[in-house]
């Protein structure tokens, strides 16, 4: 029982084998998969799986990377989607400054505008965040994001913020980094936060954890990510599966 909660199923690396890989997640226990949409692209995409699978949910957002395209249009069709009995999540949105395709005011204006969203829909968000975590912190903040709650996703921040984001009303999800020899802050967050706080995933079809670093990601090498979590923790990986479903399946109001 195994709940990926962050997944890019929806990308053109599993445009030849998608079956496949689904297969293969189911085989190896993973009972939930929510694909993540960001554009208008891997938007369409989510919902046409979720509509396909009953064990795939989707989460609709815009990227910060791309903030910079995102139009009023773009923004009502989130938020039609809000509405979708498979949609369960808004996101990924954030901030990223690593790349600088979008300018940063541009990327906070264009998260704010989706935090704002959230909290009409009532749907919970997931935290894209890359070099940025003191304006994201501050965001969240001034827009009372704890109102709606959600994910940091793929968390790799220390355990000061991770605290931090807690008391927001957010879950920490950890993936494959957990599982590296020398990720030094996500495996002192595994060890610090409690399981209650915690979630697993992929984001897949990147950050493959070991031992296929380097190769693509998929949902069912999310047990990786359990297993680390349960060495670090000394807890049984049955533990760390079965508390952070539950976490997962009731951020999403998932009930079956």
């Amino acid at each position: 029982m195994l709940f990926d909660t962050h997944a890019h199923l929806n990308a053109v690396q599993y445009e030849e084998d998608l079956e496949q890989v689904i297969e293969r997640a189911r085989a190896e226990g993973v009972s939930y998969i929510v694909v993540v949409g960001f554009d208008r692209l891997t938007i369409d995409r989510a919902i046409e799986l979720a509509e396909r699978y009953p064990f795939i949910y989707a989460a609709v957002g815009w990227h910060p990377v791309d903030a910079i395209d995102m139009t009023d249009d773009d923004l009502q069709m989130i938020e039609q989607l809000a509405s979708h009995p498979k949609v369960v999540a808004l996101g990924e949105m954030g901030l990223d400054y690593h790349w600088d395709k979008s300018p940063k005011d541009v990327q906070q204006d264009v998260f704010r505008r989706q935090i704002a969203l959230a909290k009409k829909v009532k749907l919970p968000i997931i935290i894209h965040n890359r070099e940025a975590t003191a304006d994201i912190l501050k965001i969240l903040q001034e827009e009372n994001a704890a109102e709606v709650g959600g994910i940091m996703h793929c968390f790799s921040g220390s355990v000061e913020v991770a605290r931090q984001c807690i008391e927001m009303n957010f879950l920490i999800s950890l993936g494959g980094p957990v599982t590296f020899k020398n990720a030094k802050k996500p495996k002192e967050v595994a060890k610090e936060i409690p399981l209650s706080h915690l979630l697993i995933e992929t984001d897949c079809p990147y950050l493959t954890p070991h031992p296929f670093r380097g190769k693509r990601n998929e949902p069912s090498y999310v047990k990786y990510v359990a297993e680390a979590i349960a060495e670090i923790k000394n807890v049984s990986f049955d533990e760390v599966a079965k508390t952070t479903m539950e976490n997962a399946k009731r951020l999403f109001a998932i009930d079956r």
